[in-house]
């Protein structure tokens, strides 16, 4: 009998895992998804969907300043930074309970100051869940080489 116990105890821990797994992955591809949608929206100027995806408190780091949500939102529908293409070479995500942390390697075409730009970035996105969906708490831009490779 004790036998039997161990063994169905085992079974059970097997199943809890691989479901704890199989949540896992569909939570960090939820969030690639997320974030492929956030650089068209960015592209395509869509302040409506990216003020309901950025948190009220989010921040922003750039390479020119830090500054949050309301002043992120003003100077992608104002055109003053317009991230026009964001090619993304490479995606990590790691997932903490309701936090979600993503790196992206993109290659970035943006008009900055009257000029068409390229440039390398690691791209830091923390999101955290909020209800239903997921929240942008943090995005940070730093300026990288174009071999610069993400731990996975």
């Amino acid at each position: 009998m004790k036998s039997y116990l161990r063994v169905m105890t085992l079974i059970c821990l097997g199943c809890i895992s691989q479901w704890t797994f199989a949540q896992e992955a569909s939570t960090e591809q939820a969030i690639k998804e997320l974030s492929k949608a956030k650089w068209q929206w960015m592209a395509d100027k869509n302040v409506d969907e990216l003020a309901k995806l950025f948190h009220d408190q989010s921040k922003f780091v750039h390479m020119s300043g830090t500054w949050k949500k309301d002043r992120e939102l003003e100077i992608i529908e104002t055109g003053s930074i317009w991230y026009k293409q964001a090619d993304v070479h490479d995606v990590a995500v790691e997932v903490f309970g309701d936090t979600a942390i993503l790196w992206n390697r993109i290659t970035l075409l943006a008009h900055v100051r009257g000029n068409d730009v390229t440039t390398e970035f690691t791209v830091t996105e923390a999101y955290k869940k909020e209800g239903d969906s997921w929240q942008m708490l943090a995005l940070t831009f730093s300026s990288v080489r174009d071999t610069h490779e993400i731990a996975h």
